[in-house]
């Protein structure tokens, strides 16, 4: 299968790119598509990179990859609403690509995958998007218990700012917004100390209260960052369901 590389654009701020990986075709038709959103508390510290192996991993098993990045908090422009608006945005730029392919060539399967925050903005950005479904890899999902107990060293007042309104932590908490709409699964380490493994718990009980399929996978002595380690048992239980899902 020969290899494809590209970078795509959906604005003009350096930080707005996608990193494309993989043809968009495979010996069987149209090869499924994997968003990949990136962790690290919303922080321009981190990028894209720390979902590059995964991506490897997928590209290899067949999957189109597209790796987004977006404006984070610190020098780099994010914060809330910004951050998850350029995840729509890059959602957006793929609706419109695979609305240009021709008939037939079209996947059947979009999966969003993110890891910690980016899993708390595939989640909010899920609804009205291209996608079939979402893998959530210990993501944030309440933002009242995540700015309560500190976690991120404080990400949460960076991200919605110090004298955020309730409404934006409302609006911003995957868990006060359900239903996403599409299947998904929660995978999350009880070992797990950036993000506590009761946030997920309290978010599958209540999507699945609002109507969404939602399966969770506990992984026992996982840890958060093991979570996109494509040799770890965490990551092979979110392979199986992407490939299982339709």
């Amino acid at each position: 299968m020969e290899r494809d590389e590209r970078e795509l654009r959906y604005g003009d701020h350096p930080s707005q790119r996608v990193r494309v990986l993989g043809p968009e075709s495979g010996g069987d038709g149209p090869a499924p598509v994997a968003v990949l959103l990136h962790g690290g508390f919303w922080r321009d510290r981190h990028g894209m990179e720390l979902m590059e192996p995964i991506a490897e991993d997928l590209v290899r098993a067949g999957w189109q990859v597209w790796n987004v990045e977006y404006r984070r908090t610190g020098a780099d422009g994010g914060g809330w609403p910004q951050t998850l608006d350029d995840v729509r945005a890059a959602l957006v730029l793929l609706s419109e690509e695979l609305s240009e392919r021709p008939e037939g060539a079209v996947p059947g399967k979009v999966v969003a995958v993110g890891h910690s925050a980016g899993g708390h903005l595939a989640l909010l950005a899920a609804p009205g998007s291209p996608l079939h479904g979402v893998v959530g890899l210990a993501p944030v999902t309440d933002m009242v218990d995540t700015a309560e107990r500190g976690l991120g060293e404080g990400a949460v007042d960076a991200f919605l700012g110090e004298e955020a309104p309730h409404a934006a932590f409302h609006e911003s908490s995957p868990l006060r917004q359900v239903p996403v709409g599409v299947p998904q699964l929660i995978v999350h380490g009880d070992e797990d100390q950036r993000v506590p493994l009761e946030q997920s718990g309290t978010y599958v009980q209540e999507a699945r209260l609002a109507g969404d399929e939602v399966d969770f996978e506990e992984v026992s002595g996982a840890d958060h960052f093991v979570m996109i380690d494509p040799s770890h048992r965490a990551w092979s239980a979110a392979r199986a369901w992407m490939d299982a899902s339709s």
